[in-house]
C-alpha cells in the first residue's frame, strides 16, 4: 500500500493538470475567433463611416452644353451669380416656393416642345420675386412685352393679358425658343437671345466675328444672363450647399398664387 501511493496521487495530479489545459484551452480559441471577427467587422465599416466622401462635386452646365469653367473670367463671372442668389444675399425662400409653384406646370409643357428642362429656370430670372409688370412693360412670369405676346398668340388688352396665363404664356415662350434656336443653333446663345432680342444679338455676332456667348462682349444684363440662369439651377438643385434648407416641394402650392389665376 506504501508502494502504490505516490503513483495514485501522480496519476491524480497528471489528469488534473490535462483538463485544466483541455479547459483553458477550449475557452481561448472562441475568445481569439470573437476577437477576430470583431475586427473585421470594424475594417468593413471603416470605409463608409471615415473613409467615403458622399457629397458630388458641382458640375455646371445649362442645356448640356459645354460651360468653359476652366476659364479664369467665366469663373468669376459663375462665383458673382452663385453669390449674388445664394441666401446670405437675398434673405427669402420666395424663388424655392415659387419654383414649387410653376415648375410642375412648365416642365411638361417644355418636353412636349422638345425644349430643354432647363429653360425653367428663365422665369425664376427674368421675373425674380413678382409677376408684375417691369419698367419696360414686360410683364408675366416669361416677361413677354405686349407686342411680342400678340405675336405669339397671346390676348392682350380688353381687360385680359394672358401674359399672367402660366400654360398659355408657356406655350408662347415655346415657340418664340424654338424660332430662336434655328436661327441660332446654340441653346446658350437662344437663352442670350431671349433676354436681349435676336436682332441685337446677331448684330454682336457679326460685328465681333464671335458666336460663343462665354466669349462675347454684351451689354451688362444680357452678359450675365445665361451665367444667373445656371446659378439659379445650381441652387434650386442644391439649396442646402447655398445657405437654403430644403429643395422646393409640391407641398408649397398655392392654387390662389397671382401667376396661377388661369391656368387652363
Amino acid at each position: 500500500m506504501t508502494k502504490r501511493h505516490p503513483i495514485t496521487c501522480s496519476v491524480i495530479v497528471l489528469l488534473v493538470i490535462f483538463s485544466m489545459i483541455n479547459i483553458l484551452g477550449a475557452n481561448a480559441v472562441p475568445r481569439r475567433k470573437k476577437s477576430a471577427k470583431k475586427h473585421a467587422q470594424t475594417e468593413a465599416y471603416k470605409p463608409e463611416f471615415i473613409f467615403t466622401n458622399t457629397e458630388d462635386e458641382p458640375v455646371y452646365s445649362f442645356a448640356n452644353e459645354t460651360i468653359p469653367t476652366n476659364d479664369e473670367v467665366v469663373n468669376r463671372k459663375l462665383k458673382r451669380s452663385l453669390v449674388t442668389h445664394n441666401f446670405r444675399h437675398v434673405q427669402s425662400n420666395i424663388l424655392q416656393n415659387k419654383a414649387a409653384r410653376i415648375f410642375p406646370i412648365i416642365e411638361p409643357i417644355l418636353q412636349a416642345y422638345g425644349i430643354p428642362d432647363d429653360f425653367k429656370y428663365i422665369p425664376l430670372v427674368e421675373s425674380g420675386f413678382g409677376e408684375g409688370s417691369s419698367s419696360k412693360g414686360a410683364r408675366g412670369p416669361w416677361q413677354f412685352m405686349a407686342g411680342t405676346a400678340r405675336t405669339y398668340g397671346l390676348k392682350v388688352g380688353h381687360g385680359i393679358d394672358e401674359r399672367m396665363n402660366i400654360r398659355k404664356s408657356t406655350k408662347a415662350a415655346c415657340i418664340y425658343i424654338k424660332e430662336l434656336y434655328a436661327e441660332f443653333n446654340s441653346w446658350t446663345l437662344t437663352a442670350a437671345a431671349y433676354n436681349n432680342g435676336s436682332i441685337k444679338l446677331e448684330k454682336a455676332i457679326r460685328q465681333q466675328n464671335e458666336d460663343n456667348y462665354y466669349r462675347m462682349n454684351l451689354n451688362r444684363e444680357t452678359g450675365v444672363y445665361v451665367y444667373n440662369l445656371i446659378a439659379m439651377k445650381a441652387i434650386i438643385q442644391q439649396p442646402q450647399k447655398y445657405g437654403f434648407k430644403k429643395h422646393y416641394q409640391l407641398k408649397y402650392f398655392n392654387p390662389g398664387s397671382p401667376e396661377l389665376l388661369a391656368i387652363n
